[in-house]
């Protein structure tokens, strides 16, 4: 029963794109409560070739260490900050300079062969934020309020499959094309069929949760030039089962919904910004809904800046 939302500003500069989030997701915090995320477009204003590490380090002696020697060794740490979390771990969170964007899921491999040690994300033009819990006590502890950008989407999860930590959050992340991410309500019933196929190309897999799938499936496509269009048109086609998503990309967001239209969702648009949500309820805490649309079965639309 989870909960998705996705907003974009029009004009492509920056608004408090983190404070709009927050309070969509709150609204939705009734479709469940194992844990919330966000991914936010377009705030962090870095260079060409910096990217952020997100890292989730277990409260060990030394184990923090241990990670900095790991990633300076080769890519120098230009900033670094610590978030303390829940569950006797932490939240560091570094910048680094890389080459090539072919080089960050090397390292980030690399780095998770500590143990007590996950790489929660890298990424480049949006900030990953999430966590186990509440959308209010995640806020509170990540400042999503304050958080600026152009374009962002959210969740909020119902775990009916896979196991509640901060790695199984969404939104997920793929590495085959920078900056891909996807927030996802329902099922892949055809998950393992999907899956196989893009392994076989040498996608790898970190989880078993479906909506890993769909981010790996959409980077794919994106890879071989289709359009974001194109790509979510072909998602309908090629997965079966109940399931809504969301794509964010560097340039907006991206829609889907089953054939069947067994999940929900709804959008509107004004002059200065377009939304997304499972329930108008989230659309209402930012937007005026008098003209909202429900996403049809088996729709798919691309809105990009």
């Amino acid at each position: 029963m989870c909960g998705i939302a996705g907003i974009v500003f029009k004009d492509r500069k920056v608004h408090p794109v983190g404070k709009y989030m927050t309070r969509m997701l709150k609204a939705l915090q009734h479709r469940g409560a194992d844990s919330a995320g966000f991914a936010i477009y377009g705030g962090l204003n870095l260079k060409e070739h910096e990217y952020i590490l997100n890292i989730e380090i277990e409260e060990n002696p030394g184990l923090l260490e241990e990670v900095k020697t790991k990633v300076n060794t080769v890519f120098p740490i230009e900033s670094e900050e610590i978030i303390p979390s829940v569950e006797n771990s932490i939240i560091y969170r570094c910048k680094i300079v890389l080459a090539s964007f072919s080089q960050l899921k090397p390292l980030i491999m690399c780095v998770d062969e500590i143990e007590g040690v996950t790489v929660l994300n890298g990424g480049h033009s949006f900030e990953m934020i999430k966590d186990v819990g509440l959308v209010k006590d995640i806020a509170a502890r990540y400042n999503t309020e304050e958080k600026m950008g152009t374009h962002a989407i959210g969740h909020i999860r119902f775990s009916t499959e896979s196991i509640v930590d901060r790695y199984h959050a969404h939104p997920f992340q793929s590495y085959i094309i920078p900056d891909i991410t996807v927030v996802h309500n329902g099922q892949i019933t055809n998950y393992w069929k999907i899956r196989e196929s893009l392994e076989r190309k040498g996608h790898i897999f970190e989880t078993d949760n479906d909506t890993e799938c769909i981010v790996h499936y959409i980077a794919d496509k994106l890879s071989q030039d289709y359009s974001l269009e194109e790509s979510l048109e072909q998602s309908v086609i090629d997965m079966d089962g109940p399931f809504s998503y969301i794509i964010g990309t560097p340039n907006g967001v991206g829609i889907a919904k089953d054939k069947l239209g067994l999940r929900p969702g709804v959008m509107v648009e004004n002059d200065e910004l377009f939304a997304i949500a499972s329930e108008e309820v989230a659309l209402q805490e930012i937007i005026d809904t008098t003209n909202i649309e429900q996403i049809s079965p088996g729709e798919t639309r691309a809105y990009t800046i």
